[in-house]
């Protein structure tokens, strides 16, 4: 029985060539800042929520053929009226291994894919930072990469277009 799966297994493989494969090879933080410039009256209890500012980018650099740096950046800014109360940024980054992918697919598992494997550790850490600086952890909601590339997509295609012009 197990020769039988083995077979099958094998026979997998050789149906189509080479089988997309991506692997986090690693991970690292690049930048991590927390800032609490009204610390200690920042930290004081309010009647309500503060206003919170997230910005998220992603990007991507080659390091060989195969191997691709993506950094994502997260910025979160929380302000109650003109006081800020925390500023936080992250860049975090992770070095990745593709083959096999077709070309028209690596701009989508490089802006896609990547950032989407690094998010849940990129969150911890914001989480752990703000807790640390003495707030609520910051829990971020999870974010559609796969929009967020459409509309950088659709954006490029419309500065393309003016420039044209």
């Amino acid at each position: 029985m197990a020769e039988n799966n083995e077979a099958q297994a094998g026979a997998a493989t050789k149906g189509n060539g080479a089988q997309p494969t991506l692997n986090v090879l690693a991970q690292y933080v690049k930048d991590l800042s927390f800032e609490s410039p009204g610390a200690p009256n920042s930290l004081r209890g309010r009647d309500k929520a503060p206003g919170i500012a997230i910005n998220v980018n992603v990007s991507a650099n080659p390091l060989s053929d195969k191997q691709f740096d993506v950094l994502l950046t997260l910025n979160a800014k929380a302000s109650f009226d003109k006081e800020v109360l925390f500023n936080v940024e992250l860049i975090y980054g992770g070095v990745f291994n593709i083959t096999g992918f077709p070309q028209e697919h690596m701009l989508p598992v490089l802006f896609i894919e990547c950032p989407r494997l690094l998010f849940p550790f990129a969150r911890q850490i914001i989480a752990d930072a703000t807790r640390n600086g003495g707030f609520p952890p910051l829990m971020l909601d999870p974010i559609d990469f796969a929009q967020m590339f459409q509309q950088k997509l659709a954006e490029d295609q419309a500065a393309a277009k003016v420039k044209a012009s």
